[in-house]
């Protein structure tokens, strides 16, 4: 079922406050590269999804009136989406984060079922732009369905990363536990997920459950060895486990992986720490 955008468009004209653009996704993986296919709208109407995103990036005002005459021509469940999704992109540039998340859910709501993946890519932004207006029970909804529906699709890379997605949210607002789950999620949906494995080792050292935490953190180590956040997070555990020459080796190989950067600092103070005597690092606060 489809439905118009001009509510969309019009209905709130004011400005909002200045959004982040640039995490907003551009042209999902898996809707570039497609064959081409014979439309309905031909000459200067006839548009695409890249075409519509990149008008909305140099011009939005432009790129509201492209989105919706694509619309009004629309032939097929795909065009539909992809119209609201180049209408929500360039609602983003011009800080209207309301109507974005408006536009975003209504492409996901559009978007073929054979093209999941997709619908649960809009259906994140939706929770992004939900973020933007600090609305975060709106965003957590948006974001668990997102990863619903990219874990149906069977993208295991996807789900993860928005099962990540939805855990900092939840921690944010102090569900720790239903982070958790969502992490555990995530990284079932895809076990070589460094990022699924690291958080969930933090967030069980926070919760106080170092067993659990230490297993986590040996499985990211084993998937990015190099990885300075990873051997930061390895040293804290090991400190609060009491392993203190553990701790020493894995604080050293930050400074030599990443000298003169933050996790370089934040290893070399608890380091220092560790000189003091019955001293363990200050966990940090993320």
């Amino acid at each position: 079922m489809t439905y118009p955008l001009a509510p969309l468009v019009f209905m709130l004209a004011q400005v909002g406050p200045n959004p982040a653009a640039g995490s907003m996704p551009g042209v999902p993986p898996e809707l570039q590269d497609r064959p081409p296919r014979e439309r309905a709208v031909s000459g200067p109407q006839a548009t695409t999804l890249a075409d519509c995103l990149r008008l909305a990036s140099n011009d939005p005002y432009a790129a509201l009136d492209r989105a919706q005459s694509w619309r009004e021509a629309a032939q097929t469940d795909l065009e539909f989406a992809q119209s609201a999704h180049c209408l929500g992109l360039a609602l983003v540039k011009l800080g209207r984060m309301s109507e974005a998340r408006q536009a975003f859910d209504l492409a996901s709501a559009e978007a073929p079922q054979d093209n999941l993946s997709y619908a649960a890519r809009l259906a994140a932004m939706a929770g992004n732009a939900a973020m933007a207006e600090n609305d975060t029970d709106a965003a957590i909804g948006l974001l668990d369905r997102a990863g619903e529906l990219a874990l149906t699709a069977g993208d295991g890379e996807l789900a993860a990363d928005l099962r990540v997605d939805l855990a900092r949210v939840l921690v944010r607002v102090g569900r720790e536990e239903d982070a958790a789950l969502a992490l555990a999620e995530a990284r079932e949906a895809d076990g070589l997920d460094t990022e699924a494995w690291l958080l969930s080792a933090t967030l069980s050292r926070r919760l106080e459950r170092l067993f659990e935490a230490q297993s986590q953190i040996q499985r990211a180590s084993f998937l990015s060895p190099r990885d300075p956040q990873v051997a930061l997070e390895a040293g804290v555990i090991a400190a609060l486990s009491g392993r203190a020459e553990d701790a020493r080796d894995s604080f050293e190989s930050v400074i030599r992986l990443a000298p003169g950067s933050a996790s370089a600092e934040r290893a070399q103070g608890y380091l220092d720490q560790l000189s003091a005597p019955e001293e363990a690092p200050d966990t940090p606060e993320e």
